[in-house]
């Protein structure tokens, strides 16, 4: 008798028959017109894997909208092509940013990140491997910054650190040579922000005071976005 192999999880099957009969219906010609002449998004965002930080919902975008790439803790290496880190997140960065052409590459932090957590408990690794710890080791710098943490892990001195490592990552950015040239001749904006799960509430780095405020309420901070790039 041939053995079965793992039944694919019927939350998917069913998802995927909703989908279909209802938002893949409604844009089929979109859908059409991306697979005919292909992808253009105006925006890349980099995210965290977090199940509960999902750009596509969180910006409601479209298909085709959004171009995402998502690690632990949201986190954009340096440049260094000959570090002991893999480059998922460098070869998407070199993608977008020179096949797609894209205008503005968002860093998008969030509340409770497990990540942060990791780092600051500095506890022992899941696995002998140590994937989540190597990674993390990223983050130093903007735990250099903050100093000392203190005896007991605050609530205030992760959001400070989830904050810092938003911060890292932007600058990190800069030390792309295809990111910096295209950042100081106007041709690429970077922008930090951070998700409240539980609030639902989104706040975005002023790039001139590097504080982190809530836009307007009502906003479409994707449509925000937009708007500054045109002006």
């Amino acid at each position: 008798m041939r053995k079965r192999g793992a039944m694919f999880p019927n939350r998917l099957t069913e998802g995927y028959k909703s989908f279909l009969d209802g938002s893949f219906t409604a844009q089929r010609k979109r859908y059409q017109t991306l697979a005919e002449k292909g992808q253009r998004p105006e925006i890349m965002i980099v995210g965290c894997v977090d199940s509960r930080v999902s750009p596509e919902a969180i910006f409601d975008a479209a298909p085709g909208e959004l171009l995402v790439v998502r690690n632990v803790a949201n986190i954009v290496p340096r440049y260094e092509p000959e570090n002991e880190f893999q480059h998922g997140t460098s070869a998407a960065l070199e993608f977008g940013v020179q096949a797609l052409r894209v205008k503005h590459i968002v860093v998008l932090g969030h509340a409770s990140c497990g990540g942060i957590r990791a780092f600051a408990d500095d506890n022992e690794p899941l696995s002998p491997g140590d994937f989540i710890g190597r990674w993390m080791s990223q983050i130093a710098p903007a735990a250099e910054v903050l100093g000392p943490r203190g005896k007991d892990l605050t609530r205030d001195y992760l959001q400070a650190l989830e904050f810092a490592s938003v911060e890292l990552s932007l600058r990190n950015l800069m030390t792309f040579p295809c990111v910096r040239i295209l950042v100081e001749r106007g041709k690429l904006m970077l922008h930090g922000a951070y998700f409240g799960v539980a609030t639902g509430e989104l706040l975005v780095r002023d790039p001139e005071t590097g504080a982190f405020s809530a836009i307007a309420e009502g906003a479409n901070p994707l449509k925000m976005i937009r708007c500054e790039e045109s002006d």
